[in-house]
């Protein structure tokens, strides 16, 4: 499972440019000889009939990048950005466009710094993407206004962490793909969607073509544990487990739902910790409230670092997650809570 995780990570694949993702994944679950297909927006399904309730497991393939908005006379790119803290972006390495062209971040020199700018951080705005172009005609024949840029970088493997850009939400896709090789006494729909990180999108749509019984939606989530930080404003822990939503800035998860997801993993003797309110959402926030709703759960993985170049993550954690995913759906634990929603 960690070297799939790897693979997609290394995968391109911002909002609205999620193909190489979807590829890989229809190629690697084609094995299982579930149907499979695509929607308008680009959600991946893989369906898994059964006879039971239908369940619905959700992953995004998006993860946060950039687009080229502009191209400046002396030939530097500005860009538009999405989730992305710009204090961690100068000086990192990107890749731009269709044939992966290479970039740096760039700002005003250290050197050249007001005092006053020294100490601050610099905005996006005065921020530029530069391709090493001469001038805006050099830099024309190489991108065009609305190519993607992602952070470039491979994985590595670091203290026993994995290190790696795109863990939110690659973590998902990987445990969802991993589930989908086991049967369930349910009628299991799992959707890779797209356009999380631009507000949910993806998963609005599928959430009405599946019509879902009960979702779990799979995550990288925030961690905080850093030095100074202690709970409640930790989030999450890296290595503490399984991370069970109590909720977000976008769902409320039922109390039935969290119930059953502890007293799955206490049974099974699964790591696991509670996910705290953060700013942020998942796909759960669209998931439940489509059409007529229904419960959702959320099961993460805590990942340090979010939403930058290099995230971290604990293998450990990753597998208690898919424990716990995988017991749930085995143990028919949605009975817990659909009857009760």
């Amino acid at each position: 499972m960690l070297e799939r995780l790897k693979r997609l990570c290394s995968l391109p694949g911002i909002s609205g440019h999620e193909g190489p993702v979807r590829a890989f994944l229809k190629a690697e679950l084609a094995p299982l000889g579930l149907e499979t297909f695509t929607d308008p927006l680009g959600n991946l399904y893989v369906h898994q009939p059964g006879s039971g309730p239908r369940i619905l497991l959700a992953a995004h393939m998006d993860e946060v990048g950039m687009v080229v908005s502009g191209i400046r006379e002396d030939g530097t790119l500005a860009y538009s950005q999405a989730g992305i803290d710009a204090r961690a972006l100068a000086g990192k390495r990107v890749r731009i466009g269709p044939n992966g062209l290479a970039g740096i971040i760039g700002c005003k020199a250290i050197h050249l710094q007001k005092e006053e700018e020294f100490k601050r951080a610099f905005p996006h705005e005065e921020l530029y993407l530069d391709i090493g172009a001469k001038d805006k005609a050099q830099a024309q024949a190489a991108v065009r206004i609305g190519d993607p840029v992602w952070f470039d970088g491979e994985p590595m493997e670091m203290g026993g962490l994995l290190c790696a850009k795109a863990l939110d939400d690659r973590i998902g896709c990987t445990i969802v793909a991993e589930l989908l090789k086991e049967p369930y006494a349910c009628d299991l729909w799992a959707v890779f969607t797209v356009q999380e990180e631009l507000g949910l999108r993806g998963a609005m749509a599928a959430a009405c073509r599946v019509e879902p019984a009960l979702a779990l939606v799979l995550e990288g989530t925030t961690a905080n544990d850093l030095p100074g930080r202690t709970p409640p404003e930790a989030v999450t822990h890296v290595g503490g487990g399984a991370a069970i939503t109590v909720m977000d800035g976008r769902t409320l998860a039922l109390p039935e739902m969290v119930a059953a997801l502890i007293k799955t993993a206490e049974t099974h003797a699964v790591a696991y910790q509670l996910r705290r309110g953060v700013k942020g959402g998942t796909d759960g926030g669209a998931i439940h409230k489509a059409l007529t709703g229904c419960p959702v759960g959320g099961i993460s993985v805590p990942c340090r670092y979010i939403h930058s170049p290099n995230s971290l993550a604990s293998p450990g954690d990753i597998q208690a997650a898919y424990a716990l995913a995988l017991a749930f759906l085995q143990d028919k634990m949605w009975n817990e809570v659909i009857r009760h929603a």
